[in-house]
């Protein structure tokens, strides 16, 4: 591959069930009396969505206010609550050191990604190109927020690899005509599977530079699988 793609939330950042809190105490402000498992349709989605959705489905019509308080409240807990997972900072400065041409492509606004990368203390200077839900107007699973990276980086799609860890980020890597590497942080592994990624790790840590086609590295010890070829049934995996 000649450039690599991350996802924000729920791959570099330990940042879902933050965003998780906010988004109950900011809509309950609202009157909408959601539950955590309320949003898992729509992890991945940007915060219009994934805030709207659940409003909408709560019987509530869906307020640009809404957005922008959730914000107010997790800009106030990012810098105490969001951390990296283990391994992904590491990851992306080992391939930055390598030359690899690399990409943050997130569907939350911007001055979520610049809350989140300050948090864990990763530099945006170490992509190429960061592109957030502002830069596109069709969000994941359509394609458009991976191909904007991938012109960003004057890298055609079939030489990009993403790595995701939500059902919609798959959909919208394959969309693209990327390989796509999963992590099972957020969905198990049996569901990114299904939905097409081409590889599964357990975590961020266990993925590999040969995992996203960098030559030259070592394997990491725990074990992914590719998917089958159509026709034949996933195998299960362990989380």
């Amino acid at each position: 591959m000649l450039a690599v793609i991350f996802d924000m939330d729920g791959v570099l950042t330990d940042s879902e069930p933050v965003i998780n809190a906010a988004a109950i105490a900011g809509l309950a402000e609202f009157g909408v009396k959601a539950r955590p498992e309320d949003f898992a349709p729509f992890v991945g989605m940007g915060e219009d969505r994934y805030i709207g959705g659940v409003a909408e489905s709560h019987g509530h019509a869906y307020r640009p206010e809404m957005k922008q308080r959730v914000y107010e409240i997790y800009l106030d807990l990012a810098p105490h609550q969001v951390s990296a997972f283990p391994g992904a900072v590491d990851l992306v400065r080992l391939l930055a050191g390598r030359g690899v041409p690399l990409a943050l492509a997130s569907s939350a606004d911007r001055i979520k990604i610049a809350a989140n990368l300050n948090a864990i203390g990763l530099a945006p200077a170490l992509f190429g190109a960061v592109i957030a839900a502002e830069d596109v107007s069709a969000r994941k699973p359509a394609p458009d927020i991976f191909l904007a990276a991938a012109r960003a980086l004057g890298v055609p799609p079939s030489g990009c690899c993403v790595v995701e860890d939500a059902l919609s980020g798959i959909q919208a890597a394959l969309a693209a005509g990327m390989r796509c590497v999963a992590v099972a942080q957020t969905f198990d592994a049996a569901r990114l599977a299904a939905a097409g990624a081409h590889l599964v790790r357990a975590t961020i840590g266990a993925v590999s530079a040969a995992d996203l086609g960098v030559s030259g590295a070592r394997q990491p010890s725990a074990v992914g699988q590719p998917l089958p070829r159509a026709g034949q049934e996933p195998r299960r995996q362990g989380v």
